[in-house]
């Protein structure tokens, strides 16, 4: 289930890092809108204050630690294990997402309760976060499997909880958004540069769920090596 001692910081750190080369073009809009220069906002996010008034915060802590962790542990720690030995890891990967997509679903209820919104826009806005979730899940399916840790898709489900779905639009109009653009870019082409690398199986010792299918009889498993 991804609970273990054996390579823990290298999975706690290079997933979150991977993650975060992804989002160089959100990060660069952020730091550009923000008003404050970087000691501020250091003093800010070290200030024992501020932790404070964050683990007070029942929004805060169901976005950046409840959830990720909740939803890591039974999609990634739980089904992926139960779902590899029948369909084998690549399948697994994929179809485990589509739970994790559904999963939220719960959220065109709200919608459709409290009428925010046309019916139309509601599932158009709904199909579209499935979407992304579903992409999302398969990315933290592919980091459970490669690294045999929960921790590191924790921390980046986590981490991009707080920084949401990407702003192209607001990029496409931005003063800069030549550098933005080429942020996004350079993001992205790093990103998938360094994906086999930083998940390299060799940084991370045994994985659990590969040791699994072998002795399942699964000899064929590229995701392991």
């Amino acid at each position: 289930m991804g609970f273990r001692l054996e390579g823990i910081f290298p999975a706690a750190l290079l997933p979150l890092l991977l993650t975060m080369i992804l989002f160089l073009g959100p990060l660069m809009q952020l730091s550009m809108d923000c008003p404050c220069d970087l000691a501020d906002r250091l003093k800010v996010v070290l200030a024992p204050r501020s932790w404070s008034r964050c683990l007070t915060d029942m929004r805060w802590l169901r976005n950046q630690v409840i959830a990720p962790l909740t939803e890591e542990l039974v999609f990634r720690a739980c089904m992926l294990p139960m779902l590899a030995p029948c369909t084998g890891l690549g399948p697994a990967v994929f179809t485990c997402p589509l739970f994790f997509g559904v999963a939220h679903f719960h959220h065109i209820f709200e919608q459709l309760r409290f009428r925010q919104s046309s019916v139309g826009s509601i599932f158009l806005s709904a199909a579209f976060q499935f979407s992304y979730t579903a992409v999302f899940g398969a990315y933290t399916a592919f980091l459970f499997i490669r690294t045999g840790h929960l921790i590191g898709p924790v921390l980046c489900h986590s981490f991009c909880n707080y920084m949401g779905f990407p702003a192209v639009c607001a990029a496409l109009e931005h003063p800069q958004r030549r550098l933005l653009l080429a942020g996004y870019a350079l993001g992205v082409g790093f990103f998938l540069l360094l994906l086999q690398p930083l998940t390299d199986p060799k940084l991370y010792g045994s994985l659990p769920l590969c040791v699994l299918l072998e002795r399942a009889g699964d000899s064929e498993a590229p995701l392991c090596s």
